[in-house]
């Protein structure tokens, strides 16, 4: 199970929605205000006027050293945010343990092991979802908000597209940096260790805690196509932590999947793997399968080999 600890009136079942609401004004504060800083202090880290940084942030891709300015406001507004956000809210708020030592010695090189096969089967399941996701067509009348959902999908993607655009190995390597290690440890922290557990609190099943924070963790993403997919991920991540007892795992599978992506799109721009992140037209259903396979064995195994804590003992069930 997840472990967070904590005996604070706030963080208690009935209080739950005071402690929602405390949770969304902290998580956005400290977003707004980490990025504000990211964007004042990347005026004069990447010699950029603030005309240019507006621009940049519409959508503008012309803007000399852009992309590496993209990268440090995303990296401290949203990867080390989100690790800000989860600090206050558990040690600030609800004093709140989550038994880091614990968690560390509940690792193991297989389960690591297992968990990169689990992350691969992820990403192959993935695929059809995001196929599937991708053939979404809203009624007539919801005309004007599947255009808006379009609208912003594109956009997304179109800065997804441009960030994901390593002109060297360098660029590669930050890419990695914020992509993928700092986005998954920060949104792992925040959502599978902190708003997870209280979920799963506040709802008395681990379940509904697990699918509850994949759903916002999917829909805070803004991507209306790529919902399916996200919430499968996140949903992926919370078993691992539940049937773990160890938040490492998730942070390690969030970081490869998101690597991983980051490598195929380098690597299919040098021409050295058949990859397009924008592809949604066909899916492998073999792959796909195998994939499912693959996931349900590794979390079932996780399941089994379970660490509960009993008398100050970890034992496996």
């Amino acid at each position: 199970m997840e472990i967070y600890e904590t005996t604070r009136e706030i963080a208690q079942r009935k209080n739950w929605l005071l402690s929602l609401v405390v949770i969304v004004l902290i998580t956005f504060g400290v977003l707004i205000v980490l990025q504000g800083i990211a964007l004042f202090v990347a005026l004069f880290l990447f010699g950029i006027d603030l005309d240019s940084v507006v621009k940049l942030m519409s959508g503008d891709t012309n803007i000399p050293n852009g992309r590496m300015a993209l990268y440090f406001i995303q990296g401290v507004g949203s990867g080390i945010g989100f690790l800000v956000a989860a600090f206050i809210v558990a040690k600030g708020i609800d004093h709140a343990d989550l038994g880091w030592k614990r968690q560390l010695q509940r690792l193991s090189s297989s389960k690591l092991f297992l968990t990169l096969l689990i992350t691969l089967g992820g990403m192959f399941f993935n695929a059809l979802l995001v196929y599937l996701n991708a053939q979404l067509e809203l009624p007539g009348f919801l005309s004007e908000l599947e255009a808006w959902m379009k609208e912003m999908e594109d956009q997304l993607m179109e800065m997804t597209m441009f960030l994901t655009d390593f002109q060297s190995v360098s660029e590669l390597l930050v890419g990695l940096l914020v992509i993928g290690v700092l986005a998954g440890l920060g949104e792992e922290v925040f959502f599978r260790g902190v708003v997870q557990p209280k979920m799963h609190l506040y709802t008395g099943s681990y379940h509904w805690g697990i699918w509850i924070t994949a759903f916002i963790f999917s829909a805070i993403h803004m991507q209306f196509y790529g919902f399916l997919p996200r919430m499968f991920l996140g949903a992926l991540f919370g078993y691992l932590y539940v049937y773990s007892g160890s938040l490492i795992y998730p942070i390690v599978a969030h970081i490869l999947n998101n690597s991983i992506t980051v490598l195929l799109i380098y690597f299919a721009k040098q021409g050295m793997v058949d990859f397009d992140i924008e592809s949604t037209e066909t899916v492998s259903y073999p792959l796909a399968l195998l994939g499912l396979l693959v996931v349900s064995a590794g979390i079932y195994y996780f399941q089994k080999t379970k660490l509960l804590l009993h008398e100050g003992l970890d034992q496996s069930i």
